[in-house]
């Protein structure tokens, strides 16, 4: 099935460039020129992914994602004329997947797309699942239960928890997370990933379990007992 992008901009000449690209690609896309009409289009169709500009007026692009994310673990791509790190950390902790500024290549955010899309889809694993202590993950259908209760997490989160699942004695620095999950050789920043695993924290925590990562100071981090506390 055709994967289908939403693109949120303002800018009408920007959401053109980026429709061509993605359609080029193969793939579906529709438009919304402000996070009202997205939340609406997100509600009434099937998306796969959000393209979303940060600086639109009214509802902006972090209070669209902040929306988003209290119904759904819907990748998100923000696009942004910032260059502010505060911005950047900020749109991770949103629950951001991804983050291009512009100016932007098209070819570089189709490539982007693909790789979030293609970890959504687990990536080719089996259905089987991946287990440790009250953690469940079954990779191809992006499903993460602790002591039986679904976690929502994002497509990156997804990905970051299962690196740790799949060697749980193992500590992984940040940038060999970054590799594991954006492939060798990537720029992702450590703050980025500390900004990810806060997220899988804290929504573990929300299911009751304090104990799915684990810091070793200096060193990385490591999946912990995954218990779930009664």
């Amino acid at each position: 099935m055709t994967a289908h992008i939403l693109i949120v901009d303002d800018d009408p000449a920007i959401r053109e460039v980026v429709r061509f690209a993605l359609e080029d690609a193969g793939l579906r896309v529709s438009e919304s020129a402000d996070g009202t009409t997205a939340l609406r289009v997100i509600a009434q169709e099937s998306i796969d992914l959000v393209i979303l500009d940060i600086g639109m007026p009214g509802l902006d692009g972090f209070q669209t994602c902040r929306a988003i994310r209290e119904k759904t673990a819907l990748p998100v791509i923000f696009l942004t004329a910032r260059d502010d790190e505060i911005d950047r950390v900020l749109a991770f902790e949103l629950g951001g997947d991804d983050h291009v500024s512009k100016p932007f290549s098209p070819r570089e955010l189709v490539l982007r797309v693909r790789a979030i899309l293609r970890r959504q889809a687990g990536g080719g694993d089996t259905a089987e699942s991946v287990t440790h202590g009250d953690l469940v993950m079954v990779p191809e259908r992006h499903h993460c239960t602790l002591g039986g209760e679904p976690v929502a997490l994002t497509g990156v989160e997804f990905s970051l928890l299962l690196a740790l699942l799949r060697a749980p004695g193992r500590v992984r620095s940040r940038s060999a997370l970054a590799d594991l999950v954006w492939g060798a050789g990537s720029q992702v920043a450590g703050r980025t990933i500390d900004s990810h695993l806060r997220n899988i924290r804290q929504k573990a925590r929300g299911a009751g379990s304090e104990t799915v990562i684990e810091t070793v100071h200096g060193v990385g981090v490591k999946l912990g007992p995954c218990t779930r506390q009664a």
